[in-house]
């Protein structure tokens, strides 16, 4: 039987490979070389770092990782190696579209008067500026691999994006070389140069911000709010930045349990195929647990449409319960996430009363409106 190495964070997976896979189950921080070395596939997250000093000496033949991004591993040395691997693109986009709706759900008064500039559109970014579309906000999007291969006509600069954006919301993958590199894509520079009093989200990697320009400009003002998910040095994280960010979560703007799922799925379907093993090939979660508020949103007939819109969207999530739980164990960052509760996606969640109005973004957004 082959050998399987699996995150123990991994929702939705025990039990799934026992029929057909010796399986081992181990902190994604923690998994060794002497862990890997007679295993034939890895399925991890970000936490296990994949490179040659991990998988040199092995048997392994593919790594599957549950997440969109995948800067955790080493593709060169991994295909050196001869191993081969996948990640899973687009599994939790609508996951953090839905972190986005949220925070302008409890932070904003009226969208239709605010421009929003999208930072990398691809899987996520695409799911963001539908979205942002649906709820009123003029976009502007920029993503320069993008404009490079469809032409620039539905693209705009880094630098119009800074001078015309209210609120500006990154979602690149995390790159240090190469044509388009997002290390520290956001440093004093880029920063001093967004429009004053502006809004910046980041959902996407923490390095994509240079941590102390992200300080100076919430301490002199330059930035009216800022949004993160996502840190440099996670899980040592600053703790001088989240107290000046009005929102601070632990990395989970994709961990909705629809989004987990989907990751889960591409993870077995891959290794399954590489291993194969035809039972598997096909599998999709089932039975993704309720969210535990209940899925019926049954709005005030007597408020106004974007009342209605946030009340819906914030009824999903409650993007301040994460908030809180951060900033009151700070140290707590991984235990934060293994232990993440359901959240569960606008699709899965029925909403009455709404006007016509607010039925229309209601179902822009994914949710079923009675």
């Amino acid at each position: 039987m082959p050998k399987i190495i699996i995150d123990d964070k991994i929702p939705f997976i025990k039990g799934v490979f026992e029929k057909y896979a010796e399986v081992v189950y181990l902190p994604g921080g923690k998994i060794t070389p002497n862990d890997v070395k007679d295993a034939d596939a890895l399925i991890v997250r970000t936490r296990t770092k994949c490179n040659k000093a991990l998988l040199e000496n092995s048997t392994v033949k593919h790594i599957s990782t549950a997440t969109i991004g995948y800067d955790h591993i080493n593709v060169k040395e991994v295909e050196s190696l001869g191993i081969t691997w996948n990640n899973a693109p687009g599994c939790n986009s609508s996951s953090v579209q839905q972190y986005f709706a949220a925070i302008l759900a409890a932070f904003v008064k009226d969208p239709k008067d605010l421009t929003l500039g999208v930072v990398g559109v691809g899987y996520v970014g695409k799911k963001v500026v539908a979205a942002a579309k649906a709820l009123g906000l003029t976009v502007l999007q920029n993503d320069p691999p993008r404009a490079e291969k469809e032409g620039s006509a539905n693209f705009v600069s880094l630098d119009e994006i800074c001078h015309k954006s209210d609120i500006v919301t990154i979602h690149v993958p995390l790159e240090y070389n190469g044509p388009h590199p997002t290390f520290h894509l956001f440093d004093s520079k880029v920063i001093s140069s967004m429009k004053k009093n502006s809004m910046l989200i980041n959902a996407s990697r923490g390095e994509a911000c240079d941590t102390q320009a992200l300080i100076d400009a919430l301490e002199s003002k330059h930035l009216s709010k800022a949004f993160f998910d996502v840190w440099e040095n996670e899980p040592e994280i600053s703790s001088k930045l989240v107290n000046l960010s009005a929102i601070a979560t632990m990395h989970i703007a994709g961990y909705s349990a629809d989004g987990k799922a989907n990751g889960t799925s591409a993870s077995v379907q891959a290794v399954a195929k590489k291993l194969n093993i035809p039972q598997l090939t096909n599998f999709v979660c089932q039975n993704i647990p309720l969210p535990p508020q209940g899925t019926e949103i049954v709005l005030n007939k007597e408020d106004d449409t974007f009342t209605q819109v946030k009340t819906a969207i914030l009824y999903t999530y409650n993007i301040l319960e994460d908030d809180k739980a951060l900033r009151n164990n700070l140290t707590s960052f991984e235990e934060l996430r293994g232990k993440y509760p359901i959240r569960r996606e606008f699709p899965a969640f029925n909403v009455y009363n709404a006007n016509n109005k607010a039925k229309e973004i209601l179902q822009n957004l994914g949710f079923n409106v009675k």
